[in-house]
């Protein structure tokens, strides 16, 4: 009767440790040996599991007393506890989990049938290829599990399944160490290149010459924020550094808009570049020499390297296939997604929205760096920006936005590189600044923080009715008039006050008729 319930134990082991097969009938890649040799080596060999912890974790191993007996050795060298057989059987005894490996003869096997970790390494590696191998067939069938379901929404199951797989390769993910002299000789190249060049920019040139100066252009990897109150002029903003790269400098730059059509961001651009206000081009209602100038200047946009996405709450995870796409196959060498709080991490579960905006906030700085290419998002402020007051109402800063006004989540603050503020005081009926001159038509981009460089402030030229911004004097009457910038001379600090130069400068320009109050903007 023993020798039959002994047998009928041992049926019971061999099944829990036999190969499971997959739902097509072949077997889980696996690579048992090479599990007990691993094991093998880091019970013999004090450095073993140094070699193979960036590899493995428990979940790596097919065999389930494998993946025990590994986490007990991962948990003794947490604890920077000498890794052995006998501390190995002693921490399986704690946990409970020495009589389903097998007890201490089954420890001491593993560590006879390896001699050495000469090879360990690219063991490990093998283990890991296995276990991610296994993880694609688990992610697949349940996709596949889940199209057969005709219940099932295939959008969102789309969705679903970016997030799952977008997590896999995160997870996976592994980039190791690099000695200095590479990085030393890329970083000397392209010093060498930007000495070269006549502009003395480092990046790409936004066609804003003093934000250029401040910025030395946008810079490649760089997460680039620039966050406003609605009206003040995000996407005019970005459509007029769109016009200035693809148009005039024949950049390839991509946009994905959420927020608006692919037609209504074109005729955007139509206005900016023809000079014809946004209300005639949507009624039509133009003059025969409207015609002609719309003719004549809208063939700028032709073959513009300009493309533009405007999937309605596009996930990151879309972003990402897009992006790898069009940096691949056209060249794109900057990319605009107006606006981040209109993204959505579908696919994952999150307890807030602050949660969500924060992976995707990380998820946009992640893919600059893997493209290599600057980022731009554009940002909504919160409502704490009107309702500020300064000593007095409406006094010239009380309006001016914050870091802490970013909406949702502190973390965009984090991730990004560089935060840009738009400010228009005239939005806000402000008509002078701190030493009377004139803000009509101004516009301040507030650099707050800026990682490789100054904080400070520019000023453009903003002309509402066309929805542009310009270096100032590029439409002025005194065509030699340009602003100055307002600068601080340390980093990521406070934005210093307007320079004596800057408002000698400001008390030159006139009153700007072409540039109408608020209320008569027609975006």
């Amino acid at each position: 009767m023993a020798e039959t319930n002994r047998r009928s134990s041992n049926r019971r082991t061999n099944q829990a440790s036999a190969p499971a097969l997959s739902e097509q009938g072949r077997l889980q890649p696996q690579a048992l040996e090479l599990e007990e040799a691993v094991i093998g080596a880091c019970l013999i060999e004090r450095d073993a599991f140094g070699l193979v912890s960036d590899y493995l974790k428990p979940q790596s191993f097919y065999d389930t007393k494998h993946q025990k007996i590994f986490a007990a050795i991962q948990s003794l060298a947490a604890e920077n506890h000498p890794v052995d057989i006998l501390t190995v059987t002693e921490q399986l005894r704690r946990t409970g989990d020495l009589e389903f490996v097998g007890g201490p003869v089954a420890i001491t096997e593993l560590s006879r049938k390896v001699l050495s970790s000469a090879h360990i390494e690219f063991h490990a590696r093998i283990i890991a290829q296995k276990a991610l191998a296994r993880e694609l067939i688990t992610y697949t069938s349940n996709i596949q599990r889940s199209a057969f379901d005709e219940a099932q929404d295939i959008e969102e199951l789309m969705q679903q399944a970016e997030g799952q797989l977008f997590e896999l390769s995160k997870s996976n993910m592994k980039k190791d160490f690099t000695q200095i002299d590479p990085v030393i000789q890329e970083a000397y190249d392209l010093l060498r290149k930007a000495a070269a060049r006549t502009d003395g920019l480092s990046g790409l040139s936004s066609g804003f010459d003093k934000l250029d100066k401040m910025t030395s252009g946008w810079q490649n990897s760089d997460l680039i924020i620039i966050a406003a109150r609605p009206a003040m002029g995000k996407t005019a903003f970005v459509l007029s550094m769109a016009k200035n790269m693809a148009v005039d400098q024949k950049i390839p730059v991509a946009m994905f808009s959420l927020e608006m059509s692919n037609v209504q961001l074109v005729n955007r651009l139509i206005v900016n570049v023809c000079e014809i206000t946004g209300e005639k081009i949507k009624s039509g209602q133009l003059a025969p020499y409207e015609w002609e100038q719309l003719d004549t200047k809208i063939t700028e946009l032709l073959h513009a390297p300009f493309y533009i996405d405007d999937t309605p709450s596009l996930s990151v995870f879309e972003l990402r296939t897009k992006a790898r796409r069009l940096v691949r196959d056209y060249g794109v060498k900057i990319i605009i997604i107006d606006y981040l709080q209109l993204m959505n991490a579908s696919g994952m579960s999150y307890n807030s929205r602050q949660e969500e905006v924060s992976t995707i906030s990380r998820s946009l700085k992640g893919l600059a760096k893997e493209l290599n290419i600057p980022i731009i998002a554009l940002s909504q402020l919160n409502r704490s920006v009107e309702q500020r007051v300064g000593n007095a109402e409406n006094t010239p800063d009380s309006k001016r936005p914050q870091l802490s006004d970013l909406r949702e989540s502190g973390a965009i603050e984090q991730d990004a590189d560089m935060v840009c503020f738009i400010h228009r005081p005239e939005y806000y009926k402000i008509y002078k600044d701190s030493y009377g001159n004139d803000l009509k038509g101004i516009a301040e981009i507030i650099i707050a923080k800026h990682r490789n460089g100054a904080v400070g402030d520019v000023r453009m030229r903003f002309v509402g009715q066309y929805a542009r911004f310009m270096n100032i004097g590029a439409g002025d009457a005194d065509a030699s008039l340009d602003e100055e910038l307002v600068t601080s001379s340390k980093m990521n600090s406070d934005v210093s006050a307007p320079s004596s130069t800057e408002d000698a400068a400001f008390d030159a320009l006139g009153p700007g008729d072409l540039y109408p109050a608020k209320g008569d903007y027609p975006f």
